[in-house]
């Protein structure tokens, strides 16, 4: 991403709507498929560490591992989280066959600098049997938007495609779908109608919002993480999450 967007994301995600959304989807997952697993967790794509930073408060005592190919990112991490942190692409790991019991990755495969089904790969290899990858991605080609240009996104993404590349790289999808779909009208009215009429240079959405309004946007996902622990699929949602598996032989 631009350096700019680094001290931005620095700045914002521990304190955005948005970043405690999707961590506290990543957590619930990690509580579910990977609490007893002896191995570490991989963040890979860590960005500024603001997700291992919330996975060292939620899961004391286990082992995270973070790799970013950025070292200003780094930078950033390393004042946040105790994880062992390197500097390497996601599409070529430093790591053994089988090293960890989960491996996360959060709007990082999307980015037009990286080869997602080698990244996949990648994940599977490094994955022990049984073990989970979790992915976030953005969701609608049609969706794009500054914020796409700023963070250097090369696309967006369909379920079915989601689906067919974790396929590809040897994965059991367990659970993909939807989700900031409650909010999705809102998104649309910002992308679609105001953006276009702002002045000055297009950013992305990584920016503070007042907050009074950050407590409204956190009940919303809150009310939507109900509806999706309910068993309740939307086909329509800013992003895509994505659960699956290595086979276990």
């Amino acid at each position: 991403m631009e350096a700019e967007e680094y001290a931005r994301l620095d700045e914002t995600e521990h304190r955005h709507w948005w970043f405690a959304a999707a961590h506290a989807l990543v957590i619930a997952t990690l509580r579910h498929r990977a609490a007893n697993s002896p191995q570490p967790v991989l963040d890979a794509g860590c960005g500024t560490g603001g997700l291992l930073a919330r996975l060292e408060a939620e899961f004391p005592g286990r082992r995270l591992v973070g790799i970013d190919i950025a070292e200003a990112a780094l930078m950033r991490a390393r004042a946040k989280t105790r994880a062992s942190l390197a500097r390497a692409s996601v599409a070529s790991l430093p790591f053994p066959d089988r090293a960890f019991g989960a491996v996360v990755s959060i709007d990082v495969l999307c980015h037009r600098a990286v080869d997602p089904d080698r990244a996949l790969r990648e994940f599977h290899r490094v994955l022990a049997p049984g073990g989970t990858v979790t992915l976030n991605m953005p969701a609608h080609r049609w969706l794009h938007a500054a914020h796409d240009d700023r963070v250097h996104n090369r696309s967006r993404y369909a379920l079915k495609e989601i689906r067919a590349m974790l396929a590809a790289a040897g994965f059991e999808t367990i659970d993909a779908h939807h989700w900031n779909s409650l909010l999705f009208p809102a998104l649309l009215l910002q992308r679609k109608v105001l953006a276009p009429l702002a002045r000055g240079p297009r950013r992305s959405d990584v920016a503070p919002v007042p907050a009074p309004l950050d407590r409204c946007l956190r009940a919303v996902m809150a009310v939507e993480r109900g509806m999706l622990r309910a068993g309740l699929r939307l086909t329509f949602g800013g992003s895509i999450f994505a659960v699956a598996r290595k086979p276990a032989s």
